[in-house]
């Protein structure tokens, strides 16, 4: 039987501009004087329980209008800087060197490249000309989840192998001054920029990848996106997220576990992206938790707002950190996220 990939490392990193919340909403304030909705929505800001998010740009920038080329190419430049970040911290954490990466998956859908990410991050970093490239678009939030998934299968497939999963989004560029829709002002209220990554291999400590599958719910391809506009992307979220996480998350992810002959009580951590408060909250009854325990991911969404798929490797590495640092045992660790499709994706981690 082959050995499962590791997770041999893990890093994050966020793009300089610290964007405090209250200065945001007095911002909102300004920019949106004389929208009919802004007195209703402001409570937006003040429940998601967000306290700061971290932007590529200076707040200043979001004060005019940018179009979509101007956006794009902020997109890139900086997404490439994180990106780059993001693998040296890997590097060093591992012990390993830049020549040792077999293969690079990395998932974003904040932007486009062409060439991707992965072939611009080769160049930089001048890693060896042989390195397979998997560049993923498309999965939004649960990208994170699912992508982590699929450089794990290469890992799994090809023993000894190392390979470079990373992910950034840049949320915030997609600030649309002049959109006073709903789904634009909450976009502006939960979004932040990040990227994350972790090196895997079948050789190697670390915790392993025993299970994976995903679950697209039918009906449902208007609950979240992106719709194209002439000045970037517009985020599309349905109100219902937080009831359809409700009623139908926790029967979907115990027929993922039944099918890897696991069951809801064989998991000591949940490892959730939190893609703000009330779904968080509808998180931890879906999976029949009591109310604020799932402490990772509250504290990114306080201290870094939805980086999209960015986030739950975030709250993996606050998972693994605290239980480190408290001497906590733990067997295996359920790694869940909703994305367009409307899709939820889920990971198990085994410690043993």
């Amino acid at each position: 039987m082959s050995a499962p990939p590791r997770l041999l490392a893990l890093a994050t990193a966020v793009p300089p501009y610290r964007l405090d919340q209250d200065k945001v909403v007095e911002r909102v304030k300004l920019l949106f004087d004389g929208s009919p909705n802004l007195d209703r929505l402001l409570p937006v800001f003040t429940n998601s329980g967000i306290r700061t998010r971290y932007s590529c740009v200076p707040i200043e920038w979001y004060d005019r209008a940018h179009g979509w080329a101007e956006r794009n190419r902020t997109y890139v430049a900086s997404a490439l800087d994180l990106l780059e970040a993001t693998t040296r911290r890997l590097l060093e954490r591992s012990g390993r060197d830049p020549h040792e990466i077999d293969g690079i998956v990395v998932v974003s859908t904040t932007g486009i490249a062409t060439p991707s990410l992965d072939a611009l991050l080769i160049e930089r970093m001048k890693l060896r000309r042989t390195v397979w490239r998997l560049p993923i678009f498309g999965l939004g939030c649960a990208g994170g989840v699912i992508g982590l998934e699929r450089a794990a299968s290469r890992a799994a497939v090809a023993p000894g192998e190392t390979v470079l999963f990373l992910v950034v989004e840049l949320c915030a560029l997609s600030f649309r001054r002049n959109d006073w829709s709903k789904s634009n002002l909450v976009a502006t209220a939960l979004f932040g920029d990040g990227a994350a990554g972790a090196l895997l291999s079948s050789e190697g400590e670390g915790p392993a990848i025993t299970a994976a599958g995903e679950h697209t719910w039918p009906g449902t391809l208007d609950v979240m996106g992106w719709e194209i506009a002439d000045d970037g992307f517009s985020a599309i979220f349905s109100r219902d997220i937080p009831q359809l996480i409700d009623t139908q998350l926790h029967d979907v992810a115990a027929s993922f576990l039944a099918r890897h002959g696991l069951r809801l009580g064989d998991i000591d951590r949940f490892v959730c992206h939190p893609g703000g408060a009330k779904v968080v909250a509808a998180l931890e009854r879906a999976f029949g938790l009591e109310a604020w325990a799932l402490t990772e991911a509250w504290s990114v969404l306080q201290d870094y707002g939805n980086m999209s798929a960015a986030t739950v490797m975030f709250v993996l590495e606050r998972m693994l950190a605290a239980a480190s640092a408290n001497g906590e045992l733990w067997k295996r660790a359920l790694m869940n996220a909703l994305g367009p499709g409307f899709s939820a994706g889920f990971l198990v981690l085994d410690n043993q």
